[in-house]
């Protein structure tokens, strides 16, 4: 969706009329906040937390290198940690309820009741790293350059529906929205804020802001960076002038003195750098690892600690896709005859250790998880929409193919050739053919080709059901090239985890998109019902209404085979040195990282000046 972006006088903005508005410290997307005006601390933050010690983290790097302290623009690779580090927002979102941002760099907010606009009040406390105050023209100044075209396209896409930010007063701004949306006031809070002298030189000139390399940011964040090691590592160390450290949103967070990222080349060498002792946190996701590298003397020492951890943050779907464009995947018949194609229980437990679940739904383990029968409310807003969708959409849910069992695969199988003959294409001698003689095909390209050992399995097993597969290697450019044309057949895809699940899937699913090159819907999804259920989650005005379109819509994408879902962990995995600790409570939805450099701490007695430098 296009928009025009406007920034009219002060005066201009103060006669154009205002919808009621409602101050608050807190702002829920249903219900109440969790926490009060007045709360001391998140319950998942330590207030007690001592400051001070060292964490060293890891990062691997397809070139073991940096060469920006600029995150937020295309060319180059930025320095790791810089957004979670340096650069602060509107407000935060805490990490024990589903949906609700609290005050940050805004010490007020207040929303429109008709869900218009937006108006947030600066902490007068707040300040940028080199002391200056933080004002609503800075705001406007960082919304105006983060969606101009010197800035990754990617954040004119997140706000796009942010029609105007005025600058009422120097510690006020609102943000007007193209649309009236609960979910808007959330947008326009996670704006990072940065300041004009970022790009600033000593005379006063500017260095534009695609140009900004290794000019250290001005931002209002809890560290600063101190050293760089070549563009190999990064060390950010915790500014003791940090002026949020005492706000309830912040006490007890970032409490280490210095955060290291050292950057490798491979997992392998950096696997082998953590049993060395090299840094000392890794969140891991490869089962490979997990069940078989982390050992040796450091972990039999207890030195260091391999734990799990639970989590319930919702999964995000991923799999893979066909470009449902071509002739031969606009059939979902087809599409669910390639889903059963694949064996994941085989797949979880030779190659992933048994350690994943398989993803069943848009909204998996959520209220908006779709169950059994559609009930009365759900089929109310199906029934419009009865002769555009599959006829399995009003039955039972459907379950995901299962091959446990004796000849659970062979059976899976035969269901596929079922399917496919039932769409035209039936099996002669090892190959799928249509009445014309035509071999069904499958272009499979990208930059790793058959390189991990599960894509491999799914490929033989795409081949065993009579595909035809052609295999394309090609570079990174290429393939996005080919990938923003919609030039292509098959891929894979993971959709982005959100708390707010709507906004997203209508970036991916929306019909407009389907013709835009370039657009997040590469699967080519055209749907009235879709657009329709994804709308009405947008703009529900209560839980239970968003629930109901969720599980419509839920249903829709389901049976429309529009995924071969794939898999999803419940607990995040962790190694870390003994030496680190966190708070008793852990949070509900969480990042690994987040939550690491969030709230934990170092043990360890801090070793004085003095004994530093007898020591060397």
């Amino acid at each position: 969706m296009s928009t025009i972006f406007r920034f009219p006088l002060l005066l201009a903005a103060l006669l154009l009329p205002a919808a009621p508005v409602f101050a608050a410290h807190a702002v829920a997307q249903f219900g109440e906040p969790k926490y009060p005006a007045g709360f001391t601390h998140f319950a998942y933050a330590n207030p007690a937390a001592p400051k001070g010690g060292v964490i060293n983290l890891s990062l691997v790097s397809q070139n073991s290198s940096f060469d920006k302290y600029n995150p937020f623009t295309l060319k180059g690779k930025a320095a790791p940690g810089l957004l979670e580090m340096m650069f602060e927002t509107l407000t935060i979102n805490s990490l024990d309820e589903p949906n609700t941002q609290y005050g940050l760099l805004a010490d007020d907010i207040k929303t429109a009741a008709d869900f218009s606009s937006v108006t947030f009040h600066i902490n007068p406390r707040a300040r940028f790293s080199n002391g200056d105050a933080v004002t609503a023209a800075d705001v406007v100044h960082s919304f105006k350059t983060l969606t101009s075209k010197k800035a990754s396209p990617r954040f004119k896409s997140y706000f796009s529906e942010i029609t105007q930010v005025t600058a009422l007063d120097a510690a006020t701004v609102r943000f007007d929205f193209e649309r009236k949306g609960r979910d808007l006031p959330f947008v326009a809070g996670s704006l990072p804020v940065f300041s004009p002298k970022w790009n600033q030189k000593a005379d006063g000139s500017r260095i534009p802001f695609d140009e900004l390399k290794l000019e250290k940011p001005v931002s209002t964040g809890p560290y600063v960076i101190t050293s760089t090691g070549r563009g190999l590592n990064v060390v950010y160390e915790r500014n003791k002038n940090y002026w949020a450290q005492d706000l309830p949103v912040r006490r007890g967070f970032f409490n280490f003195d210095k955060v290291v990222y050292k950057l490798y080349k491979d997992r392998d060498t950096q696997v082998a750098a953590l049993r060395a002792g090299d840094y000392d946190f890794l969140s891991e996701n490869q089962m490979r690892y997990w069940c078989c590298q982390y050992i040796g003397k450091r972990f039999d020492d207890g030195d260091l600690i391999k734990a799990t951890f639970p989590n319930k943050n919702p999964p995000a779907m991923n799999g893979w896709v066909v470009n449902t464009r071509k002739p031969q995947f606009a059939d979902p018949r087809v599409r669910e005859a390639l889903n059963y194609t694949l064996d994941f229980e085989w797949i979880n437990q030779k190659i992933l250790d048994n350690e994943f679940k398989r993803v069943t739904s848009y909204f998996n383990g959520t209220p908006l998880q779709a169950k059994g029968l559609p009930d009365a409310e759900e089929l109310k807003l199906l029934e419009p929409y009865r002769k555009e969708l599959p006829p399995a959409v009003f039955g039972p849910i459907y379950e995901q193919p299962n091959t446990s069992g004796p000849n659970g695969f062979r059976k899976n199988l035969k269901h596929s050739l079922d399917l496919f003959a039932e769409a035209g294409w039936t099996w002669q001698d090892g190959v799928l053919r249509n009445s014309q003689g035509q071999p069904f095909e499958i272009e499979i390209s990208g930059t790793r080709v058959g390189q991990s050992a599960h894509t491999e399995t799914v490929n033989l097993n795409l081949a065993k059901a009579g595909v035809q597969l052609r295999k394309k290697l090609a570079d990174a450019a290429t393939t996005r090239k080919r990938m923003s044309e919609f030039d292509f057949d098959y891929t894979a895809l993971s959709l982005r985890e959100s708390r707010m699940p709507a906004t997203e899937l209508w970036r991916v699913f929306n019909s407009h998109d389907a013709d835009v090159k370039g657009s997040e819907n590469v699967i080519g999804v055209k749907s009235a019902a879709v657009d329709d259920l994804i709308q009405r989650m947008i703009n529900a005005k209560t839980q239970h209404e968003q629930q109901i379109a969720g599980r419509a819509l839920d249903r829709v994408l389901i049976h429309s085979h529009y995924f071969i879902p794939f898999r999803y962990l419940d607990k995040s995995y962790f190694i870390y040195n003994h030496r680190l600790r966190y708070p008793a409570q852990l949070p509900t939805y969480y990042g690994p990282y987040e939550w690491v450099l969030g709230t934990w701490w170092d043990s360890a007695k801090p070793v004085s000046e003095s004994k530093r430098t007898a020591q060397r």
